[in-house]
């Protein structure tokens, strides 16, 4: 089972949603970076269960504890280990899932490919397992901001039907912690809220789109072949729980236009080169053209729903109805925005590593 990511900094997740613990150690961090646990937990805080009505219920207060990796407030060059204690799992909620494979999600997939199967709370395939990737995104996004100044932020741009349009990282970065669904349109975020809550009344769930937007990222990163950065950022986020779309720039877009109206052409402001429009998002041939990178992901429904559902029960080896318990979001975009910040920010810091933009061993022997 594949439980890393990256390959300089490089992120490894570990624990189970219902386990004593979960957590995540990174390697590949520099030396002397500037670290400590509320750096971690403030990015902890976004993502956790129980702070809303339009969240799951589950009350956790996610506390980060690190392990290893620091010295006097500082990286010290070796694995940072964090670890998050679970403090409110209600694991009979899920015995009656045992042998009835729970519609939309990996149950079966699981039971057929490892026979041994913690299904409890979904086990290693939870949402919950995202506390890992927000762990290693947290000293990512510290480290690209401390050296380049570079910004991940992201939010919800659509609920089921309700739209908003993408705008300034700047209005994002100020408006999107103003009401629970991490949305920055204040309009669309009351009849995005009233949908959530209406389809939870109903037992349901709903889904949608979050946009997560990088920028100061410098032109030079990634590669022209294998290692694209966009398909490293599309691979990463596509391996985000309830993902099942990923775009770049206009994305699929590009398929009903000409070159003439999406290529991004170049002017010089002073001595720097941009373009007029950033229609690719960011990246050209697999490489960044110093642009804001701009992503997509279009996040499914919470398959676990109270309604009542058709599956099957492989003990008895017939269909069955299944009610699912326990505690779920509604919708999943606005804690999701968390993790794919996160899972950007870790790709960039690989990718700036890699490509020399940061020392590998020392900041303080990086020369910008």
């Amino acid at each position: 089972m594949s439980n890393s990511s990256g390959k300089t900094f490089r992120t490894t997740s570990f624990g189970t949603s219902h386990g004593k613990a979960i957590g995540a150690i990174v390697d590949g961090c520099p030396a002397n970076l500037d670290l400590n646990e509320e750096d971690i937990q403030k990015e902890l805080d976004k993502r956790k269960p129980g702070t809303s009505k339009i969240t799951s219920p589950r009350k956790e207060a996610d506390k980060i504890e690190i392990l290893s990796g620091l010295f006097n407030g500082k990286t010290d060059g070796t694995p940072i280990c964090g670890v998050v204690y679970n403090k409110n799992q209600v694991s009979k909620d899920y015995e009656g899932i045992k042998n009835t494979p729970r519609p939309g999600h990996g149950d079966l997939g699981w039971i057929e490919k490892y026979g041994n199967y913690n299904y409890n709370g979904g086990g290693r395939g939870s949402g919950r397992v995202s506390i890992g990737h927000v762990i290693g995104g947290a000293i990512a996004k510290k480290l690209l901001q401390e050296t380049y100044n570079i910004k991940v932020i992201s939010h919800v741009v659509q609920i089921g039907n309700i739209k908003t349009s993408s705008t300034d990282i700047n209005e994002i970065e100020e408006k999107v912690q103003l009401n629970d669904v991490r949305c920055c349109d204040k309009e669309a975020g009351k009849a995005m809220e009233k949908l959530i809550l209406e389809k939870k009344a109903e037992g349901d769930s709903v889904g949608g789109i979050v946009e997560t937007i990088a920028v100061n990222v410098p032109a030079g990163i990634g590669e022209p072949v294998f290692g694209k950065l966009d398909g490293d950022i599309s691979k990463a986020l596509m391996e985000i729980g309830s993902v099942k779309g990923v775009e770049i720039g206009l994305g699929f877009d590009v398929a009903t236009a000409s070159a003439s109206e999406i290529n991004d052409e170049f002017y010089y402001k002073k001595d720097k080169i941009l373009t007029k429009t950033n229609n690719s998002g960011g990246i050209l041939g697999g490489i960044s053209n110093g642009m804001p990178i701009v992503t997509r992901i279009a996040v499914k429904p919470t398959p676990s729903i109270s309604k009542n559902q058709n599956t099957i029960d492989l003990s008895k080896g017939e269909d069955c109805i299944i009610n699912i318990e326990g505690r779920h979001d509604p919708c999943i975009c606005p804690r999701i925005t968390t993790v794919s910040e996160s899972t950007i920010a870790m790709v960039l810091a690989d990718h700036m590593i890699r490509s020399g933009f940061i020392h590998p061993n020392d900041l303080d022997k990086m020369k910008k």
